[in-house]
């Protein structure tokens, strides 16, 4: 009897076992049936391709908010290009070029670009609408008034005694003149013009026999032009585009004469009278006074220029103005290298 009852015990126990394996089981088939699995794959790894989605979508938006952020700044950085005019006082001034950002380029700097650096915006120049060249025949006395540059305009007629010491000069302080040659004096120096010439300087027309412009018949002034001009060509391989009239004396058909022969009829913003040789201190007093952007100096190569020169060109170097050829200061071009990064505002995302 006794047996019989811990018999019996004894499966009721192994019923109630199976019972409970039955219902683990079920529920298990349940969960897999309603796609909740009791994987032990842990969850980090079984999402190791979201994550990977989601960073290529975040680096996605990243991008495009590096873009967002550069096109609101460029408005801010963008200088407005300067047209060429005729001034009533001035005659015809020139353009100056414009900056903006160039959007693909910074664009491509700041991707490479990580941290939170100021983005790198890149510019480019932007030209004017209106150019010299469209105004028609017209003298220049200047350069663009935004442009901070200024230059010698030498015209060389007769002597060479003092020129030597006038390029020592501008060699030290590494600057660039302008030197316009009478056509008779080039004649007779060549190998001095060439000694010019190997240091760089600009070189242009200043007639050929120093006369009057405005006196002489258009056959003659044409004359005078073109002798010159086939000497820079012929003795010195010159391409030249300015012309400077022999004691600033010009009419409107000297300048249509200039023009048809592509060349661009040259005056003076600053004159130091060095011909009447005042002295350094009085050319010196002259151009403290009177330098600003866009200033051509005339000059000849005379004992007080030259004694003068060192300083003069420290006193417009430290008005903060670089010293360049005439074509250079009357050219549009800006001194500043736009492809140099320019900070804006904003900066990179991480």
């Amino acid at each position: 009897m006794q047996k019989k009852k811990l018999l019996l015990l004894g499966l009721v126990a192994i019923g109630h076992v199976w019972l409970l394996q039955s219902e683990s089981i079920h529920v298990f088939v349940q969960n897999v049936q309603q796609g909740k699995s009791n994987s032990p794959i842990p969850e980090s790894r079984a999402h190791t391709g979201s994550t990977f989605t989601l960073s290529g979508e975040d680096s996605s938006k990243e991008e495009d908010e590096l873009m967002k952020q550069i096109r609101e700044e460029a408005p801010k950085l963008y200088v407005p290009p300067v047209d060429a005019k005729v001034d009533r006082i001035w005659k015809a001034i020139p353009g100056y070029n414009g900056l903006e950002v160039d959007i693909d380029r910074t664009y491509e700097a700041a991707r490479k670009q990580r941290g939170s650096a100021p983005l790198p915006f890149l510019m480019k120049q932007v030209a004017p609408e209106v150019h010299l060249d469209q105004l028609g025949p017209e003298p220049i006395y200047k350069g663009n008034p935004a442009k901070p540059m200024v230059s010698f305009m030498i015209n060389v007629a007769w002597g060479d005694e003092f020129i030597p010491g006038i390029l020592e000069s501008l060699r030290n302080e590494h600057v660039k003149a302008t030197f316009f040659f009478d056509g008779s004096w080039l004649k007779k120096n060549v190998e001095l013009a060439k000694v010019i010439q190997a240091e760089g300087h600009e070189l242009s027309n200043h007639a050929y026999s120093h006369k009057n412009m405005s006196t002489l018949s258009r056959s003659k002034a044409y004359e005078e032009i073109v002798k010159t001009e086939e000497l820079l060509k012929h003795e010195l391989g010159v391409t030249n585009t300015l012309f400077a009239p022999p004691s600033g004396d010009f009419d409107k058909e000297t300048v249509k004469i200039a023009a048809e022969l592509k060349l661009k009829t040259v005056l003076w913003t600053l004159d130091t009278v060095d011909w009447k040789n005042p002295g350094a201190p009085a050319i010196l007093a002259k151009v403290r006074k009177n330098i600003e952007p866009g200033t051509l100096i005339l000059m000849h190569p005379t004992a007080s220029s030259r004694a003068a020169m060192p300083e003069m060109i420290r006193i417009i170097k430290g008005k903060g103005l670089q010293l360049g050829t005439v074509s250079q200061t009357i050219s549009p071009e800006r001194l500043s290298d736009p492809s140099k990064p320019v900070p804006g505002s904003g900066s990179n995302t991480d």
